[in-house]
């Protein structure tokens, strides 16, 4: 829930995410597909809460999240419930960003969610007392970096690499994305985009989505353990083409 790249290419939109974690945080589960109200789900899911951090419906639309709003927040004891949780009900409904408007968020950790449906990019933000949402260029490449994790300064270093390697990777394919996932960064580990902060908060997995037309594929390196594993979902409907 750290470091999201979000990458349209062509006919594809490639999502992925950088899990880093406490190093008591036990393994999450691999990518599996799960029947819900509104239809069928692909995620990881979190062994510890029940709940993910990236997930797609079979209509094509997905979210991820990242720890944290805008600033770095000092954790209270307790929450009403994991934030993994509420990415599963605002997917496991026809219009995520409209649910986010008027979900009640109180006491549940601040967290940035990126929501990807019907070609719209979504970002949306909750800080522990206000929302803020607004619409990104889908057409766009971007990145984010969890403000929990990383200060301003670290996240526009982590900018400029995603800048400079998209200027070498126009057409770039899954595994290329997974590359730089794993080995951006200028060599110190507490920015890396694999991160390891004295084996105390380190990158567990990565995972990476691409949606396409009639599916989506994820990809889920577990690092802890070094296994990988795919799975994919079949799409209900055809996703509309940027234009």
């Amino acid at each position: 829930m750290c470091t999201v790249t979000f990458i349209p290419i062509r006919d594809k939109v490639f999502i992925t995410s950088n899990r880093d974690e406490k190093n008591w945080r036990s393994p999450a589960w691999a990518p599996a597909i799960y029947p819900y109200r509104t239809g069928q789900l692909l995620f990881p899911k979190d062994s510890f809460a029940g709940g993910t951090w990236i997930a797609v419906h079979e209509s094509g639309r997905a979210i991820v999240f990242l720890n944290g709003a805008w600033i770095s927040h000092a954790p209270a004891k307790n929450y009403a419930r994991s934030r993994g949780l509420v990415l599963l009900e605002l997917i496991d409904n026809p219009d995520p960003p409209g649910l986010f408007n008027r979900i009640i968020l109180e006491q549940i950790e601040p967290f940035t969610s990126i929501i990807y449906e019907n070609g719209n990019l979504h970002e949306c933000r909750w800080d522990g007392i206000r929302k803020y949402s607004k619409i990104i260029d889908a057409g766009k490449p971007q990145i984010w970096s969890s403000a929990t994790l990383y200060s301003p300064e670290m996240a526009m270093r982590r900018d400029q690499w995603f800048e400079t390697w998209l200027k070498l990777h126009s057409m770039a394919s899954q595994e290329d994305i997974l590359e730089f996932h794993r080995n951006s960064g200028d060599g110190n580990p507490n920015h890396d985009l694999l991160m390891n902060r004295n084996d105390m908060v380190y990158t567990v997995s990565i995972t990476s989505l691409a949606i396409g037309q009639d599916k989506a594929l994820m990809v889920y390196q577990d690092l802890k353990n070094n296994r990988q594993s795919k799975k994919e979902l079949s799409l209900a409907k055809a996703i509309p083409l940027r234009p």
